[in-house]
C-alpha cells in the first residue's frame, strides 16, 4: 500500500485516487494518480497609495478663479445680442486668467 503525501492544508482538495499498473520491476510500489481541485488565492502585493486630494486648496483656487473671471467679465461689459461676440469674450477671459 502506498500513500499520497499531501500537506495538511490541501488534504480536502484530493477528490479521487487510482492506482495504475506499474512497470515490470521488482518493487512493491504502485503508481498512484490523484485528481485534485484547488483554488489558489490571489496574493495582493503592496500597492502604491494615491495621494489624497486637499479639497480645501481646490475650493480656494476655484473661488479665486471664479472671482477673477467675474471681474474680467464685468470689465468687458459687452452685452450685445451677438452670441459669437459674447463667446469670444468668455474665451479671452478664460485664456488670460490662467
Amino acid at each position: 500500500m502506498d500513500y499520497i503525501l499531501v500537506k495538511h492544508r490541501f488534504r480536502n482538495s484530493v477528490k479521487d485516487v487510482q492506482t495504475l499498473p506499474g512497470a515490470d520491476i521488482d518493487s512493491e510500489h504502485n503508481l498512484l494518480v490523484a485528481k485534485i481541485c484547488t483554488r489558489l488565492k490571489k496574493i495582493i502585493r503592496f500597492q502604491k497609495k494615491r495621494p489624497q486630494w486637499d479639497l480645501e486648496k481646490l475650493y480656494a483656487q476655484r473661488q479665486r478663479v471664479q472671482d477673477s473671471l467675474d471681474e474680467k467679465m464685468g470689465a468687458s461689459g459687452c452685452d450685445s445680442g451677438n452670441v459669437e461676440v459674447q463667446w469670444n469674450n468668455i474665451k479671452e477671459c478664460v485664456r488670460y486668467s490662467q
